[in-house]
């Protein structure tokens, strides 16, 4: 197990194993940052995180290792990417695991988070994005999100590195609280949360109970049978108990945007549409953008070439610079620089306007019957724009 590695490292040293978990999208990788102070990539589309990365910080004299496992929506693991994170919570036994939620749309979140509450009572919920839910006039009780959850909850703008001290204040109190009961709100009778064990034995690499193995492999497998809705009316009642929002218009409005970019019938032609209006500009942009580009940069090779006849340099010197370094640089700059500049800030657009995920909810069908995910939307579209 690659966390017991981490504590054997350095024996002199405990050293606490936090897991930042959460549905994809939700800024796990903005408070691995704002938590470790590295610089992990982050954007605002499905499937960002695909491995595990890894990373330290010290509070109050700890050494926390912090791992940032790949998004999922729930521990049944759809993707390769899933089962990653899946295995890291269920067996990996991380001493904290922290589910990062979105503010904004916080009762789809609480899905994960009852299913994690199943296998282990060492967790924190960080509510992310804070900001862009006041922008939406949404609020939040977080007190009464945590006495309902029976768990540590703080509220974060990750981005702004707001909530981030709380949250390690959080985290110090569940790690060196592992055996604190949880009181999940009425799980169905299948999914009654395990015994907690004690930090001994949290310590050593085991296998899940196998009573948490059978939830996995037939209660949480069974989420389209009859568990999965349980879920769904705990969520909907915790929602519905600690989130108020004030702009009832903005939320419709959402809802019914949702409704037209998602469909089977609208959804899918926008999404076309859109795609091939980004190929075209691309390919039609490139172009103009090349024409303008290489006129100056390949018409300056004959005085470049001219100046080395004067001052009698070596043809070999010559053919080094003039044919070798700077007709490369020309092609380059007016063949591949224009796509890039074009392709990129409108993916960066409909990126930030929050459309990406949505194309990949719209592809993650068509995307399975082939055997990939709808996460690979992104890679999918660049694919399309190399051929």
């Amino acid at each position: 197990m690659k966390n017991k590695k981490i504590k054997e490292h350095n024996k002199s040293e405990e050293v606490t194993v936090i897991a930042l978990a959460g549905n994809p999208n939700v800024g796990k990788s903005t408070v691995f940052n704002s938590l470790t102070g590295l610089n992990q990539h982050t954007g605002n589309w499905c499937g960002k995180t695909v491995a595990t990365a890894y990373g330290q910080y010290k509070h109050n004299g700890k050494t926390y290792t912090v791992a940032d496992i790949p998004g999922m929506y729930s521990l049944n693991a759809k993707s390769g990417e899933e089962k990653t994170a899946s295995d890291f919570i269920v067996s990996g036994n991380p001493d904290v695991t922290v589910v990062i939620a979105d503010a904004t749309c916080l009762e789809r979140n609480l899905n994960l988070v009852l299913q994690i509450l199943e296998v282990t009572k060492s967790v924190v919920l960080c509510v992310n994005l804070l900001d862009e839910a006041e922008k939406r006039k949404i609020h939040i009780d977080l007190k009464k999100l945590s006495e309902l959850l029976g768990i540590l909850v703080v509220g974060t703008s990750a981005a702004k590195k707001s909530g981030i001290a709380e949250l390690m204040n959080a985290i110090e109190e569940c790690a060196d609280s592992p055996s604190r009961s949880a009181t999940a709100p009425s799980l169905p009778p299948t999914a009654s949360p395990p015994p907690p064990s004690e930090r001994e034995a949290k310590r050593k690499p085991h296998k899940p109970p196998s009573a948490t193995k059978s939830r996995l492999e037939g209660g949480v497998n069974e989420v389209d049978g009859g568990s999965f809705k349980n879920f769904i009316g705990e969520c909907e009642k915790i929602y519905s108990q600690t989130v108020v929002c004030d702009d009832f218009e903005y939320k419709e409005k959402d809802k019914k945007f949702d409704k037209i970019l998602t469909s089977k019938f609208s959804g899918i032609l926008i999404m076309i549409a859109g795609l091939f209006g980004i190929l075209w500009l691309t390919l039609e942009g490139t172009n103009i953008i090349s024409d303008y580009l290489s006129i100056p940069l390949f018409g300056f090779i004959e005085p470049l070439s001219s100046f080395f006849d004067f001052i009698q340099v070596p043809v070999w010197v010559k053919g080094l610079i003039v044919d070798g370094m700077y007709k490369t640089l020309a092609w380059v700059v007016s063949v591949m620089l224009p796509p890039m500049s074009l392709f990129f800030p409108m993916f960066t657009l409909i990126e930030d306007l929050g459309y990406l995920p949505r194309v990949a909810f719209n592809l993650d069908n068509f995307f399975r019957k082939s055997g990939a995910h709808g996460k690979q939307a992104l890679t999918a579209c660049m694919a399309c724009l190399n051929l």
